[in-house]
This record gives C-alpha cells, structure tokens and sequence, in this order.
C-alpha cells in the first residue's frame, strides 16, 4: 500500500519534513487540528486538554494493546485558523526530547487542501531515534482516518 503522508528525513539533519495533499477542503483539514472530538477520532487518543491560542497547550493519552499509557503534550506559540499552527510537542518518558513544530495548511484547487509539516529535533541523534519506530506508517494511516472521518457522505 503506497503511503499517501510523505516523511523526510535527509541524512544528518535534524529534523523531518512531512507532507500530505487531502481530498479536503481547507477548513475541514484545521478543523481536524483544532477540534479535540476529531482529533480524538483520527488519532486515536484521548484528549486531555486543548487551547488553542497563542501560549496555550495540549495534553493527549493513547493507551497501547498492552494497558500501557503514553501521554504527549506541548504549547502552541503561533494558532492562525486555516494557515498554520506552531507548537512543541513532546512524547513523554521516550528519547526524542521536545520538538518544534510547525504545520502549514494551504488550499488546493478542486476541495484539496495540504499539509507540510516541519518537526525539529534537538539533535540528530534523537530524530533517528524516533525514525527507528513505525512513525511514519502510523502517521499515514492516522491522516487516512482523518481523511476518512471528514469525508462528505
């Protein structure tokens, strides 16, 4: 199955560039972002908190097959609706430190809309950490709930 949410991640550099194109319109995309019933949806998390201005946070908890909890929170620095959202992000207790975030939405012609992410890491060392997980299928599959989710029935 071809992933649709693109991940790169070029040798030596610290960060990761992700990208999706979604048979969505543009404020249905944030939408998805921004609302915490939906991102529960497509995510597959509970959300814990969301604020979502400029200085506010977020708090999320997804429990693994196995009982086991893995929380995730960060502060949103910039929140213009329908254009971009810049945030740290950090999943709590694993290797990869806190993250800098940025997420730039943009309309397509024909209902699409896209998504570019920009995830900054600390070091090298810890972008490769994250890298040895499934992230990138997960995320794939996450963005095709979420594409799923929204789709106009």
């Amino acid at each position: 199955m071809e992933m649709k949410t693109k991940v790169l991640a070029n040798d030596g550099e610290q960060h990761l560039l992700i990208s999706r194109v979604f048979d969505l319109p543009l404020e249905l995309l944030f939408k998805a972002y921004a609302e915490p019933d939906l991102v529960s949806q497509w995510m597959g998390t509970v959300v814990k908190k969301m604020d979502n201005r400029v200085h506010g946070s977020f708090e999320f908890e997804t429990t693994d097959p196995k009982g086991n909890k893995m929380q995730f929170h960060g502060t949103i620095h910039t929140w213009v609706p329908d254009r971009q959202i810049v945030r740290t992000f950090e999943f709590v207790g694993m290797p990869f430190g806190v993250q800098l975030e940025q997420l730039d939405f943009s309309a397509l012609p024909d209902g699409r809309s896209s998504l570019r992410i920009q995830s900054v890491f600390q070091s090298v060392a810890q972008r490769d950490q994250q890298l040895k997980l499934p992230f990138a299928f997960g995320l794939s599959m996450a963005h095709n709930r979420l594409e799923q989710i929204l789709q106009p029935k």
